[in-house]
């Protein structure tokens, strides 16, 4: 599809249609092309649980995380500190 920038402004919903056909949009400038958009890509796959995720609960045995608010407290103390 082909659209000025005059189609944007009026014709959004046209263009938008478009683009969830997977057709990439040529924006046009006084009859002279300017750019193409494209469509985001579909993600392949569907992300799963996050509790599926390797990552999750990696710190879990850690002793020092076990107080999440006492932990970040001690991280920012420093910062703090300075700012007195």
């Amino acid at each position: 599809m082909k659209a000025s920038m005059l189609d944007l402004r009026r014709r959004m919903k046209e263009v938008l249609a478009a683009l969830d056909r997977n057709e990439p949009v040529t924006i046009t400038y006084r009859g002279k092309e300017k750019g193409i958009l494209y469509p985001v890509p579909k993600p392949r796959r569907e992300a799963g649980p996050i509790r599926q995720h390797p990552g999750f609960g990696m710190w879990r045995d850690r002793e020092d995380m076990q107080d999440v608010e006492a932990y970040i407290r001690k991280l920012r103390k420093p910062r703090i500190d300075a700012l007195r």
